[in-house]
């Protein structure tokens, strides 16, 4: 059971996030008990949005084939999963709150556009604005649990980060999505458009993020922040190639780690 939710959670999206999360508190500088809360609120954000999108998710993921999701493969039931994501939700309130009621209600942005894009959205023109929203809120509630002054680049470079995970996380199951009456943002503008949008989101998101805070940006922001467009632009050219490679989200994943280390270095 602990396995299957442990499969089930979306692992490698849930330790990114958890990890850019505290990244951000360190380099805003957090002292180690609120860094230890903020941690711990974005994991059980992440943790309720997996467990709830698997769940949704069930029968659709059986029907197309799914064997790597737990519970299309019936290693774990459609209740406990709702019942572990239900409660690690209410966990992500106490939490997040417990940072301040601002940095609190910033930060639970986060899952409710999760939720709200696993309950539906996900369907629609607007799936991509869940993920724009909710990464906005993440920098947004790391910078006021720090201080009453969020800077307007780091939500901003947030939401464009988030548009771009969209992206190479939807295109892969275009076609199972398609056949199960699915259909996004990125399937509605094509495989061509979702390649530049990529490329444009995390190369703008980047691009802020070392360009944003006041100041010389200094030689390792703009090395870093060209690295950055760069891999965004040979992302979009692979998935643009090969759109059901599952290969673009990890490769994504690394360039938010990037990103966030180019927002650390200017905070």
């Amino acid at each position: 059971m602990v396995r299957a939710l442990a499969g089930s959670c979306h692992p490698g999206p849930t330790v990114a996030v958890t990890l850019v999360g505290v990244l951000l508190g360190a380099g805003a500088g957090l002292g180690a008990v609120p860094l230890a809360l903020l941690g711990a609120a974005v994991l059980s954000g992440q943790l309720s949005v997996g467990w709830s999108n698997d769940a949704v998710d069930a029968e659709r993921d059986a029907g197309v084939g799914r064997t790597d999701k737990p519970a299309a493969a019936g290693r774990v039931g459609r209740v406990v999963l709702w019942r572990a994501a239900v409660l690690a939700a209410a966990a992500t309130v106490v939490l997040s709150v417990a940072l301040g009621v601002s940095a609190g209600v910033a930060l639970l942005l986060l899952p409710v556009a999760g939720w709200a894009y696993n309950l539906g959205l996900k369907g629609t023109w607007f799936s991509g604005a869940a993920y724009a929203v909710g990464f906005a809120g993440l920098p947004a509630g790391v910078f006021l649990a720090a201080g009453p002054v969020v800077p307007v680049w780091a939500p901003v470079a947030g939401a464009l980060l988030g548009l771009g995970a969209h992206v190479a996380n939807v295109l892969p199951d275009l076609a199972d999505d398609e056949a199960t009456g699915v259909r996004g943002l990125p399937h509605r503008i094509g495989v061509r458009a979702s390649a530049v949008l990529l490329a444009v989101s995390l190369g703008a998101a980047s691009v802020l993020a070392a360009l944003g805070p006041p100041g010389d940006p200094g030689v390792p922001r703009l090395v870093g922040a060209a690295v950055a467009v760069v891999t965004a632009v040979v992302l979009a050219v692979a998935v643009a190639r090969r759109p059901d490679s599952r290969a673009a989200f990890p490769a994504v994943l690394v360039l938010a780690v990037l990103t966030v280390v180019l927002v650390v270095v200017g905070a």
